[in-house]
């Protein structure tokens, strides 16, 4: 019961104070890893299987989202980051063509996986993952001086298709203004009024949804080009 009270104690301070959440998930790294593991039926390898970084994130997302009704912190956070699991691993199942690897190709007895693994260039695949890593880690930093963090944009996507389709009209709006692209990285806000009055969209849509359009508008005009590529998919007809 005291251990649960001082973890309680630590997910409310980390809240307020973004170190202490890093040390928080710092301590939990081996907990996280297991509830990974858990869901790959394996221990995840560090820098090569993208669902650890899926359970920091969901991690992140549970102290955020944690409060005494929902009971455990530790239950909850382990909930959380299988239900993000599952998310991620459904959607890449949707992007992914349903190939067996095991299938033979015809060459030398080989399977389509090994082909593929003869072919894939290493320190590419190295760089790339290092590419990605550097851009989610100045994303994340430059996120907090708007005080804005990943789990911050994950709570607070749309849900609906229609006000989803009001955040992409408004981007839209602000792609084309670079005034209030300035006024965003000047005064570290949104600004909604202006944005709302060129846009057409409603200013409550924009305030309830504030830490989502920042951390649109700063991936679309900071030059996350890796970042940009993979929300293409997701914001299709955005043209920030």
């Amino acid at each position: 019961m005291n251990d649960e009270h001082k973890i309680v104690q630590q997910v409310y301070a980390a809240k307020e104070d973004v170190q202490a959440a890093d040390r928080l998930i710092s301590t939990y790294i081996p907990f996280i890893k297991t509830e990974t593991a858990k869901f790959l039926k394996r221990p995840p390898i560090e820098g090569h299987d993208d669902e650890l970084s899926i359970a920091m994130i969901a991690f992140h997302e549970a102290i955020n989202g944690y409060s005494r009704t929902r009971g455990a912190f530790l239950k909850y956070a382990a909930l959380l980051i299988r239900s993000r699991l599952i998310d991620y691993s459904r959607m890449e199942q949707r992007h992914s063509r349903v190939v067996s690897l095991d299938a033979p190709t015809g060459e030398d007895d080989k399977t389509l996986g090994e082909t593929l693994a003869d072919k894939r260039e290493p320190h590419e695949e190295m760089a790339a993952r290092d590419a990605t890593r550097s851009e989610i880690e100045e994303l994340t930093r430059q996120m907090q001086e708007f005080g804005v963090s990943l789990s911050d944009v994950a709570d607070n996507c749309p849900r609906q298709q229609r006000t989803l389709d009001a955040c992409r009209k408004a981007l839209q709006y602000a792609g084309a203004t670079p005034e209030l692209l300035n006024d965003l990285l000047r005064t570290k806000k949104l600004p909604i009024g202006p944005l709302a009055a060129g846009s057409g969209v409603e200013r409550k849509t924009l305030e309830r949804h504030r830490k989502y359009m920042v951390a649109l508008l700063l991936i679309y005009t900071n030059g996350y080009e890796i970042i940009r590529g993979h929300l293409k998919q997701v914001m299709k007809g955005v043209a920030v």
